[in-house]
C-alpha cells in the first residue's frame, strides 16, 4: 500500500510536533515517561522564582517547579506547584525553601526533609520558607557595623567637643608652660647626670677603695661566721635566761614598792603623819627651831657659868676629915 504524499506530510508533521513538545517539556524538566508527584507550597514572596527552576534535596535535583500563580484571595500569596520524582519520599514536616542556587541569583527550591514516618501525599501543601536575598544578607551584615559606626561617630563627636573645651586659649597657654617646665626638668636632669659622671670620674679611686673595703669587710665576716654564730647563740641564751628568770616578779615588786613610796609621798604632801606635819606645818618648824636656839643658849650658859648648875665641893677638905 502506497501512502500518498499528503499522508506522509501529515505523519511527519505530527511526529515533529510531538518531538517538539517532548523536547520543550524535557528542557523544562518534565518527563512524560516518568511518573511525577505534585506538591504545593505557598509563599508571600518568591524573589524571582520561575517555572522550570530545579527542586533539590541536599543539592541533588529531584524535580522541578511546574507552575506559579497568585492566589485568588486578597492576600495575593504565591502558589507554587512542585513536581517531585516518584521514588523520593517526603515527610509531612518537610520545608520547601526558596534559595539562590548560584552567585548569579538563579533560584531553586530546596526541600529540607523533616523527621518521622508520616509522609506527605500527592497534592499536599508543604511548609514554606525563604532564604535571605543578597540585599537582606548585606543589610544583616552591615546593620551591626552601621550601629557601631554611628556609636563611634557619636563618641568622636563627644571627644572633639571635650577637646575643644579643654584646649581653649588658657589651656593652651598652661600646656605651653607645662612643656617649658618639662624641658627645664629634662635640662636639670642632664646637668645632674653630667655632674654625677664628673664625680664618678674624679672620685673613682675613692669609690674603688670603698668597694675594696666593703669587699674586705664581707670577707672578714665570712671568715668569722663561726664566731658571729657563737655571739648570736650567746645573745639567744641570755634572752632565754632572762625569759626563764624571775625578772617579771622583780619588776612587779619594784612596781609595788614604787606605788607604796608614791603613797607615802602623797601622805606627806597632804600633811598626814608626823613627817607630814613637820613638812607642811610652819609653826611646828618654828617651835623646833626656837627650842633648838634656847637649848644652844642654855648649853653656852652652862659652859660659861657651871656654878649655877653644878655644886663643886672641896675635895681636899674632905680628905682631911
Amino acid at each position: 500500500m502506497k501512502l500518498s504524499k499528503e499522508v506522509r506530510v501529515g505523519i511527519i508533521t505530527t511526529i515533529a510536533i510531538g518531538c517538539f513538545i517532548y523536547g520543550f517539556n524535557f528542557l523544562k524538566g518534565r518527563n512524560f515517561f516518568s511518573h511525577q508527584r505534585v506538591f504545593y507550597a505557598v509563599y508571600y514572596d518568591i524573589d524571582g522564582l520561575v517555572d522550570g527552576n530545579p527542586l533539590m534535596i541536599n543539592g541533588f535535583k529531584v524535580g522541578i517547579v511546574s507552575d506559579i500563580k497568585l492566589s485568588a484571595d486578597t492576600s495575593r500569596r504565591v502558589i507554587v506547584t512542585l513536581l517531585l520524582d516518584d521514588e523520593v519520599e517526603v515527610p509531612k514536616s518537610t520545608i520547601a525553601k526558596v534559595i539562590s542556587s548560584d552567585i548569579l541569583g538563579s533560584k531553586a527550591v530546596q526541600l529540607v526533609l523533616g523527621h518521622g514516618t508520616d509522609y506527605a501525599k500527592v497534592g499536599d501543601t508543604l511548609q514554606s520558607a525563604q532564604e535571605d536575598n543578597l540585599k537582606q544578607a548585606v543589610n544583616k551584615t552591615i546593620a551591626p557595623l552601621q550601629k557601631k559606626a554611628e556609636g563611634l561617630i557619636a563618641s568622636i563627636d563627644s571627644v572633639m567637643i571635650v577637646v575643644q573645651q579643654v584646649f581653649n586659649e588658657s589651656a593652651r597657654q598652661n600646656l605651653a608652660k607645662s612643656f617649658e617646665s618639662i624641658k627645664g626638668a629634662i635640662t636639670s636632669l642632664q646637668t645632674t647626670s653630667f655632674r654625677l659622671d664628673t664625680l664618678v670620674v674624679t672620685e673613682r679611686y675613692k669609690i674603688s677603695e670603698i668597694l675594696t673595703k666593703i669587699n674586705q669587710l664581707a670577707t672578714m665576716l665570712g671568715n668569722n661566721s663561726d664566731k658571729l654564730s657563737n655571739v648570736i647563740n650567746n645573745f639567744s641564751n641570755i634572752s632565754d635566761s632572762l625569759a626563764k628568770s624571775n625578772l617579771t616578779s622583780a619588776i612587779n615588786n619594784a612596781d609595788i614598792a614604787l606605788g607604796q613610796a608614791s603613797g607615802i609621798m602623797t601622805k606627806i604632801n597632804t600633811g598626814q603623819g608626823s613627817l607630814g606635819l613637820l613638812v607642811n606645818n610652819d609653826s611646828l618648824y618654828r617651835k623646833l627651831d626656837k627650842s633648838a636656839d634656847d637649848l644652844d643658849k642654855l648649853l653656852k650658859d652652862v659652859r660659861l657659868n657651871p656654878n649655877r648648875y653644878i655644886n663643886i665641893r672641896n675635895k681636899r677638905k674632905n680628905y682631911k676629915e
